[in-house]
């Protein structure tokens, strides 16, 4: 009789952690967002450095006449071709951005969900870094302090490209023109510094 009550409170013990395990695995499933979530953080994504780009450019509406009346580096671009390219520049980065955003509440790992936080930081600090690049410039005119100003902008777009492509590959995909852009600005960049 002693020894059937033993293993009945064996079983019973090791029935506890069990459960414990279950829950603790259940908890930790992430939640699913509905699809009107999804499109508003698309939305959401993609608006922001529109809004933010486009009110840049009507504090800065002169600028495209000022860059035609700086000395050019070789290969400089005419002026209209850059509304033209940051506004798809700045919808493929909002899209990146946003597929980032869902992976963020889609990881079911703690470090999956940590490497999307730190990517969405990163690319938070080079926007503010990118909007306040055009003010320094056009404004200021201070181009040795754009140029190092875009120099740390491009780093950071660059860590940014590199955690996006192990979270999202079409994010990264669609981050690699900003890059390409970004370094073909800082060449314009130190090219007017140089010649003005």
């Amino acid at each position: 009789m002693p020894k059937q009550a033993k293993s009945s409170k064996t079983t019973k013990n090791t029935g506890k952690p069990k459960s414990t395990k279950a829950k603790s695995a259940k908890s930790t499933r992430p939640k699913k967002l509905s699809f009107w979530s999804k499109l508003w953080r698309v939305i959401l994504s993609i608006a922001i450095p529109l809004g933010g780009g486009a009110l840049i450019a009507f504090f800065t509406r002169d600028a495209m006449a000022k860059f035609g009346s700086f000395n050019l580096p070789p290969l400089a671009p005419p002026a209209w071709l850059f509304p033209v390219a940051w506004t798809a520049l700045y919808v493929l980065m909002g899209f990146a951005c946003a597929l980032i955003w869902l992976q963020y509440h889609s990881a079911r790992k703690k470090a999956d969900r940590q490497m999307a936080r730190s990517a969405l930081i990163i690319y938070t600090i080079q926007l503010i870094f990118n909007f306040a690049w055009t003010p320094f410039f056009f404004i200021l005119e201070l181009f040795w302090f754009s140029f190092g100003w875009l120099v740390i902008m491009w780093l950071l777009i660059l860590a940014f490209v590199i955690k996006a492509h192990t979270i999202s590959r079409s994010a990264f995909w669609m981050l690699l023109p900003y890059l390409i852009w970004c370094t073909f600005a800082t060449y314009l960049n130190l090219g007017i510094a140089i010649l003005n």
